[in-house]
């Protein structure tokens, strides 16, 4: 989908040909639009990233323009931002993610790369360049996002009908409820309508009229979509879900990967799990291991590890809260910074689960939700993960109200089911860590 909310669109070209009118009428709205156009961000950039670091140097007889350092450390920044800057206009397409916090890990990783493959391949390099460029690509790239962010909102003209009305409590949009069909909404960022109601003939002919004249027409549930991050359960339709099947090639593919990055993992893990092992028997007494009945891919029940953080005996026995007395010292220790699920490798090399996808639920809470919610069961046509879209987004949960709003994010994840998606939230799930956000 072309729109994107707020944080988002700083990351994004601006497709409404009629912005460029207004733009022009006012400094601040020129600076937006600037700040949100592709081909801006990436001039601002190079030349504050690349060129400028080059030039100050330039009158240094030390340092040479035309010497092989510097044309080896000029032609690396310019991938190192390239390559940054696209990566971060591909993660400004997920919903609700903060551009602003990915500004800097994103650079170091591609000034990193590029910095390790200058070592590897032996080749000569201005290191000044270097680290010059890339504290510049950070800083250029943090002052278009505060532009962005400080200077535009969305602006969305809405036609009331339908599934709208929980579409306009989402603040990070100006919403305008359009009053009539007669008169075309100049200056906004587009017409909002649920494409699957009743909404007579005046605006049918209305929203084509749009889109004849370059205003974006958005579907109220698929820029629901995009805002939240999550697959509202209505019915269980192709139309509603995509495809019911998830790309098979990249299923098969993915449980290969997993199991080679869990080989890799398994002397670090297994290093880990022995120290807190120790740790686990001096504070409690009681197994070290928690074994418990999950339900995984396609239905099938199998048995899943993890580290014991509960006093003997209790742990899987009720919902687990905050603060919960039955939660050893070092259990929450494990819990908060997830070190409880890395026996869970074990289930991945048996095939049982995957690094990334909806969490296994217990047997019994299993068949309680299926019996309570509708279409729980689809969540298990991917194979579940150790982290996944639910849980860096919204935490562990288990009262069935936030298990139906959890459910919401595991059928996104099911239906836009992708190694780019994957790879985002392993990028969220270093901050979940860090962080320990959601944990109980």
């Amino acid at each position: 989908m072309a729109f994107r909310a707020e944080d988002q669109r700083a990351f994004q070209p601006s497709t409404n040909k009629v912005d460029s009118v207004f733009a022009a009428r006012s400094g601040r709205a020129w600076l937006a639009a600037a700040a949100s156009r592709r081909r801006w961000q990436i001039i601002f950039g190079f030349v504050l990233a690349v060129v400028l670091p080059a030039l100050i140097r330039w009158p240094d007889d030390s340092l040479k323009f035309n010497a092989p350092s510097l044309n080896n450390a000029l032609v690396g920044t310019t991938v190192a931002l390239i390559a940054g800057y696209f990566f971060l206009r591909k993660l400004a397409t997920v919903p609700g993610l903060q551009i602003f916090s990915y500004i800097l890990p994103v650079f170091s990783f591609t000034y990193g790369l590029m910095a390790v493959l200058l070592l590897l391949t032996r080749q000569d390099y201005s290191r000044y360049h270097l680290l010059t460029s890339f504290l510049l690509a950070v800083a250029a790239y943090y002052l278009v996002f505060l532009i962005h962010r400080r200077l535009s909102r969305p602006r969305l003209a809405v036609i009331a009908g339908g599934h709208t009305a929980e579409l306009l409590q989402c603040d990070r949009v100006n919403w305008v409820k359009w009053p009539s069909p007669e008169q075309l909404p100049q200056g906004y960022d587009g017409i909002v309508a649920d494409l699957r109601a009743d909404i007579g003939a005046a605006w049918e002919a209305f929203l084509a009229r749009c889109a004849l004249s370059g205003i974006p027409v958005y579907h109220s549930k698929q820029l629901q979509e995009s805002l939240t991050g999550r697959v509202n359960i209505e019915h269980l339709s192709e139309n509603t879900l995509g495809s019911l099947n998830p790309f098979s090639l990249y299923v098969q593919l993915k449980l290969v990967m997993d199991v080679i990055a869990a080989v890799i993992l398994l002397p670090f893990a297994a290093m880990i799990c022995g120290i807190f092992a120790i740790l686990i028997k001096l504070d409690s007494p009681g197994p070290v291991f928690f074994i418990q009945e999950r339900v995984g891919y396609r239905g099938r029940v199998f048995r899943l590890y993890k580290l014991r953080t509960m006093v003997d005996g209790c742990e899987g026995a009720h919902y687990t809260e905050k603060r919960d007395p039955r939660i050893t010292r070092i259990g929450a220790v494990l819990r908060k910074y997830r070190i409880d699920e890395l026996p869970q490798i074990i289930n991945i090399l048996k095939g049982d689960m995957s690094w990334i996808g909806p969490r296994p639920e217990a047997l019994q809470l299993s068949e309680w939700y299926e019996r309570e919610l509708a279409f729980y069961g689809y969540r298990h046509i991917v194979r579940p993960g150790i982290t996944g879209w639910a849980q860096v987004q919204q935490g562990n949960v288990a009262k069935p109200e936030l298990v139906k709003y959890k459910l919401h994010f595991d059928f996104y994840y099911i239906k836009n089911f992708s190694p780019w998606l994957d790879i985002v939230i392993c990028a969220m799930t270093l901050r979940t860590i860090l962080t320990g956000f959601g944990s109980r």
